[in-house]
């Protein structure tokens, strides 16, 4: 009676221990660090997009070195573009020299795009967007962990994220907001994540966007967003 007791009983904390680690990679945490720059895992794989840059490039957010000493190993880093302040060759060949990891970008996006094959749960859809500066933009769709989290990076087009649906988070700097006004675009996204925003428009992206309950303007650097 004993043995067939302690059976059930191992067999009940089996399944409550690996439901419990499921859980714990199914909830995304995504750390703001300034810029387009956001740090994401789920517990198990660690994400870098558009970090490291250079530092206060183009009069936008300073990060104290901490922040790359503190850089995962074995990390991926994704760039929607090389302008300074959302990749850094410097930075990014240190870190990678110290910590190993890859980074993705313009220069190898079919790669990129097979990242779902080596990450569970996970997909990423790359899209070609408009950058008045840079010939070689891209916006990322993350599908991970049946969770859709959209980085625009730097294009002024709400074309793409447009004809998205069903979007978890949509990171996007208040321009795509201005151009899917102008241009009658609907964004189907659960939440708005207003990032790249130098530190003189934090007063103003307060006022116009911190009471609204689908719109988090991305101000303080080290917050923390959590999906479940």
């Amino acid at each position: 009676m004993n043995i067939k007791y302690n059976r059930i009983l191992s067999t009940i904390t089996l399944i409550i221990f690996i439901n419990f680690g499921f859980a714990q990679e199914n909830k995304i945490t995504i750390k703001f660090i300034g810029n387009c720059g956001l740090y994401m895992t789920d517990g198990v794989s660690n994400i870098y997009s558009d970090f490291p840059y250079k530092s206060g490039a183009h009069n936008y957010m300073e990060f104290d070195n901490s922040e790359l000493d503190s850089i995962k190993s074995n990390s991926i880093f994704i760039f929607t573009h090389k302008h300074s302040d959302h990749y850094s060759e410097k930075n990014i060949k240190k870190v990678i020299k110290e910590k190993n990891g890859k980074k993705y970008g313009s220069w190898n996006i079919e790669e990129l795009e097979k990242l779902g094959e080596s990450i569970p749960n996970f997909k990423i859809q790359a899209f070609k967007t408009k950058h008045k500066f840079s010939i070689n933009h891209y916006s990322y769709l993350i599908t991970w962990h049946n969770k859709k989290i959209f980085l625009s990076g730097d294009t002024e087009s709400a074309e793409v994220i447009g004809n998205i649906e069903n979007i978890d988070w949509a990171f996007v700097p208040y321009w795509v907001l201005l151009d899917a006004k102008d241009n009658n675009i609907k964004i189907d996204t659960k939440m708005y994540a207003i990032y790249h925003l130098a530190t003189v428009q934090a007063p103003s992206a307060k006022k116009n966007w911190g009471d609204l309950e689908n719109y988090h303007p991305l101000i303080e650097q080290g917050e923390i967003i959590t999906i479940e």
